[in-house]
């Protein structure tokens, strides 16, 4: 009886080990399709990461700028929902004139972006410094539209107090009163 007590649980642990190492595989394999996601998206972006920069320095493309920053922007006040995602690939089409894939393929690079910078509220910060850098004139309005568009389909049309305070650094940035 002990034997058999032993030989069960065995196979108890065994199969315990062996259920833990096929879900490893498993989020190894989704992972891999995230990261396979964001390589793509780069390449027909023609994004390229310098080295010994940051990768928002890296950014050539306005609207790419533009993109992840509004995306951060929809992040600051939690985790967008689905209304919330479909608004802003609607008004990155209208406002900005991008795509649909496109609009898409900026929102996959944003998100990794706004990774690399350890969250949305430093994003916010680097990448409109960054939009400043590449188009001075002519992104403040597209970006205020879209994110005036994107606070519309967020929760009851406010913005959470992060929003606020990034909308205040958005002025300061663009020196807007």
């Amino acid at each position: 009886m002990p034997v058999l007590l032993g030989l069960l649980g065995t196979v108890a642990i065994a199969y315990f080990w062996i259920v833990r190492a096929r879900n490893a595989a498993e989020m190894t394999h989704e992972l891999a399709g995230v990261a396979s996601d964001v390589i793509a998206a780069a390449r027909r972006l023609g994004f390229r990461r310098r080295y010994n920069t940051h990768p928002v320095e890296s950014i050539d493309e306005p609207n790419l700028a533009l993109s992840a920053l509004s995306l951060a922007f929809v992040e600051l006040a939690g985790l967008p929902t689905a209304e919330q995602h479909a608004a802003l690939l609607r008004s990155l089409q209208s406002n900005v004139g991008q795509s649909l894939k496109d609009a898409e393929e900026n929102l996959i690079l944003g998100r990794w972006l706004i990774t690399e910078c350890n969250g949305a509220e430093p994003a916010v910060t680097r990448l409109a410094r960054r939009l400043l850098k590449l188009d001075r004139e002519g992104s403040f309005d597209p970006l205020m539209a879209v994110l005036d568009d994107v606070a519309k389909a967020g929760l009851h049309g406010e913005l959470s107090e992060r929003q606020k305070d990034a909308l205040a650094e958005i002025a300061r940035i663009f020196k807007i009163n």
